[in-house]
């Protein structure tokens, strides 16, 4: 049996401030009490929210109007991404959530992990991809990622002598070099 909770902020899962849900009652107690992430729903609290209404009211017009203008930012927005592939197109790793987050910061764009969707989890061979990046309420940006791939350099190695070894068996001494003689030290004649 469940608890209701009226949220105190906005809670990705759950929704936004204000609203009130049902959820377990351990997952309010354990998490969402102690966080001051909800209040237990309530007369009281349901008359504090009911008086910050219109604040909060105008803080989701706000997130409203933020989301639609990153929307048409983010569909204007082409991403390239270049990772190392083979030469049939397959990339010799993936690209993920994190993967399109990292190149969307260096855009300037701050986005939450769970708010992109991939066709299929990851990218794991060249070509153009679709991404859907969810913002806020039912606000979604369609976007176009290109993976391409990047040219990777080989080194050709110089054909090195290899040092010779000795097999098993074989009975023939290895040439071993001559003995040094220590040098003996030589003295400067002394000026009187």
């Amino acid at each position: 049996m469940g608890v209701k909770i009226i949220l105190n902020k906005d809670h990705l899962p759950l929704g936004e401030e204000g609203d009130v849900r049902e959820v377990a009652r351990g997952y309010a107690r354990n998490y969402l009490f102690p966080k001051k992430i909800a209040f237990p729903y309530n007369k009281t609290f349901a008359l504090l929210f009911e008086k910050r209404r219109e604040e909060i009211e105008a803080r989701k017009a706000e997130k409203r109007k933020d989301a639609l203008s990153i929307k048409e930012k983010l569909e204007g927005l082409g991403l390239v991404i270049t990772m190392p592939a083979g030469a049939n197109g397959k990339l010799y790793g993936a690209v993920t959530t994190q993967t399109i987050i990292d190149e969307l910061e260096k855009a300037g764009f701050s986005i939450e992990r769970k708010r992109i969707e991939l066709p299929g989890n990851s990218f794991k061979s060249v070509g153009k991809y679709k991404i859907t990046v969810k913002l806020y309420e039912s606000a979604a940006a369609e976007m176009e990622i290109t993976v391409q791939a990047q040219a990777i350099k080989t080194e050709t190695k110089s054909a090195s002598p290899r040092p010779t070894r000795r097999r098993r068996g074989n009975t023939e001494p290895a040439e071993t070099p001559a003995p040094v003689e220590p040098a003996t030290p030589v003295k400067a004649p002394v000026a009187e």
